[in-house]
This record gives C-alpha cells, sequence and structure tokens, in this order.
C-alpha cells in the first residue's frame, strides 16, 4: 500500500510545524517545495513566486514535488508537506488553466490527505506567506475541491497542540492503512 501521505493546508495552519514534529518523532518527510521556491527567488532577485509568476512557479512546483515521489520508495510511511493537488489549487486561485499532467501525477499518494484547517490563532503572515487569513480560507476550499476531486479522503487536523496532532496523523494513518 501507498506510504506517500500529505498533509495540506493554506498558508499559516501549522503544516511545517507538524512536519518537524513528525520527522523528530523519526518519521520520513519532505519539507515545502513552494517555500523552499519562494526563498530562493527572494534571495536571487528572480520573478518565480505565485504573485508574479504563477505558472512559472507552478511548474516548478511540479518538478520538485515529483522528484521528491521518486526519490523516496519506502515501505513504511512518508510524509510530504503538501502535494501536486496542491498545485491545482494555486493555480485555481490564480484563475489560471490546470495542465492535465497536474491531476494525472497528482494521483500518486496515499489517498487518505491529512489537512489542517485555517486557524485565525496561529496564523501569521512572513516573507514567504504574505497571504491574509481570508486568503488562506479561500485557498483551504480550493485545496478541499482539488482532493476531493481526485479521489482522497480528506482529514481536518484538529486544532490542538502539534504533539496532539502528531499523534493524530499517527492514528489516522496507521488506521486507514489497515
Amino acid at each position: 500500500m501507498n506510504g506517500h501521505f500529505v498533509i495540506s493546508g493554506g498558508p499559516g495552519t501549522g503544516k511545517s510545524t507538524l512536519i518537524a514534529a513528525l520527522r523528530e518523532a523519526g518519521m520520513p518527510c519532505f519539507d515545502e517545495v513552494s517555500r523552499q521556491i519562494i526563498v530562493e527567488s527572494n534571495q536571487n532577485g528572480t520573478d518565480l513566486l505565485p504573485w508574479s509568476n504563477l505558472e512559472a512557479f507552478a511548474a516548478e512546483c511540479h518538478r520538485r514535488m515529483k522528484a521528491q515521489l521518486l526519490e523516496k520508495e519506502v515501505e513504511g510511511l512518508c510524509f510530504y508537506d503538501r502535494g501536486i493537488p496542491d498545485i491545482i489549487a494555486y493555480l485555481r486561485n490564480g484563475g489560471k488553466p490546470v495542465p492535465q499532467y497536474l491531476y494525472n501525477d497528482g494521483k500518486r499518494y496515499a489517498k487518505l490527505v491529512l489537512v489542517a484547517p485555517p486557524w485565525k490563532e496561529i496564523f501569521v503572515n512572513d516573507s514567504e506567506r504574505p497571504q491574509s487569513f481570508e486568503e488562506c480560507q479561500r485557498l483551504h476550499n480550493l485545496l478541499l475541491e482539488a482532493y476531493t476531486e481526485l479521489g482522497y479522503r480528506v482529514v481536518m487536523l484538529p486544532k490542538v497542540s502539534v504533539e496532539q496532532r502528531v499523534d493524530f496523523v499517527i492514528s489516522e494513518v496507521c488506521e486507514f492503512r489497515v
């Protein structure tokens, strides 16, 4: 059974913190490529940013996310901070067309996706995440739509401590794999 599980959600919902905690607990994890691309673009002064060149940004996200999938063939569990279906939501949010290859490659994860809901109390902006809370909510809805459309079972992460979220994720994933 596919052990590649995506943790998705809008910006500022605690995904990266959860991924770090899962990694600390000994789970294989992959960091968010979109954030890495934004950091690199800001450092290099390029326009490979979702707010200035969304289609090129989406293509680079896809290239790196697909490489992540090919890099790690696992027998056990593996977690991804965002997945290829997130790119579909990015493009829809920007009013851009979605290439068919994203629908095809977006089906390559375990059919359970864990989604961090918008959570005003932990939401913060930074240089890689300039979106407002309202934009986070809009992207959240588009993420749910994309994952559901691709046949994923969507499970919302509870708004609890990081430790409790880790326990929840492990429980949900183990139950799903049985």
